[in-house]
């Protein structure tokens, strides 16, 4: 039995010697390559080995028959856009129907007029070129298209952390303080995963993103007046003015309407940046939330925040800091993972 070798070949699938070699005659004076089978089993081992351009098969067959091969290729993910083209001496309406109804794409009686195979198998060949070049043609434009949403997405980001950064500078805070809230957060979600409290809810990815959207908790202030925020002892109206800050800062995430790829990362990033400033009690704004009613995401970078404020602002030492946020624990701080960053913070810059 011949291999295909070549995917710009025809197979055909007769019992019947003579039919095989005439429509081998007929392709072959179209300037096509033809390989001949004489059972549907043997048709479906080839086709599994190396897809024809198109295909030409008898229905009754002893074993497998056309209608049955038909099927098999039709419900196959790899070959089911194989056109076949069904040959029979039956010309039973019935019969030409129940091959359209299977995938079949066209139906030849026997016996063969030359040049009724050559119009009928040229029209398939065509049309399979064709719609092999538009996929070709889809997949490339898909994949452009992905590479501007992907460009567009990255420079929705740098967007992000320009406002960021905007608003660190507004609240007197240095890019050093940014920085490190970032790798403090992922160190802290980083080492949860070794606790078997955390295990099952911070994976790989969401440690990255803890990263990436840790910066983004005081966007908000964009929208504050800069002398509210740098101003000392503040008054009842102006304390609301800055709290509103959280408000103002996951509303611009969510409108930002950032792609699939970013889906995770724009929802935690408006988790820190609405509830980093609740606390374990819920004596904290915007919403008192308590407890693990708070994101996971705004736990963490509530703790990395304090201290990076306590050892940057306040000049206290690392065991210092620490200190100090250890009288917060159950009060502002998830006790739980306080500890950890106590066990952990020599990793921490």
């Amino acid at each position: 039995m011949d291999k295909i070798t070549n995917s710009e070949k025809i197979l055909v699938v007769d019992d019947v010697e003579i039919n095989r070699l005439v429509l081998e005659e007929i392709i072959k004076e179209m300037g096509y390559d033809a390989v001949s089978v004489e059972s549907g089993e043997q048709a479906w081992e080839l086709i599994q080995e190396s897809r024809p351009q198109l295909l030409l098969t008898d229905i009754s067959m002893p074993g497998m028959t056309g209608y049955e091969l038909c099927k098999l290729v039709k419900g196959n993910q790899k070959t089911k856009d194989i056109p076949i083209v069904f040959i029979s001496a039956f010309d039973d309406p019935k019969d030409i129907v129940e091959g359209f109804v299977l995938g079949g794409a066209d139906y030849i009686t026997k016996p063969f007029i030359s040049e009724v195979v050559q119009a009928r198998v040229g029209v398939h060949l065509r049309l399979n070129q064709a719609s092999r070049e538009l996929k070709e043609m889809n997949r490339r434009l898909q994949v452009s298209v992905n590479e501007q949403l992907k460009q567009m997405e990255e420079e929705k980001k740098n967007i992000l952390y320009a406002l960021a950064d905007i608003a660190a500078r507004n609240s007197a805070n240095e890019k050093a303080h940014i920085e490190r809230l970032s790798h403090n957060s992922k160190i802290l979600a980083q080492s949860m995963q070794l606790s078997p409290k955390f295990e099952d809810k911070v994976s790989d990815d969401y440690v990255e993103t803890i990263g990436l959207a840790a910066p983004l908790c005081d966007i908000g202030n964009i929208g504050v007046p800069m002398d509210v925020l740098r101003k000392k002892d503040l008054t009842e109206e102006e304390t609301a003015i800055v709290r509103g800050h959280t408000d103002i800062g996951a509303k611009l995430l969510r409108d930002l309407h950032v792609g699939n790829d970013y889906n995770d990362f724009i929802s935690v990033a408006i988790d820190i940046a609405r509830s980093h400033h609740e606390n374990w009690d819920g004596s904290g704004y915007p919403d008192g939330k308590k407890e693990n009613g708070i994101p996971l995401a705004a736990q963490i970078v509530t703790i990395m925040e304090a201290y990076c404020t306590l050892t940057e602002k306040e000049g206290c030492g690392r065991e210092e800091a620490l200190e100090i946020m250890r009288k917060e624990a159950g009060v502002k701080f998830n006790p739980a993972i306080l500890e950890i960053c106590c066990k952990i913070s020599r990793q921490l810059c």
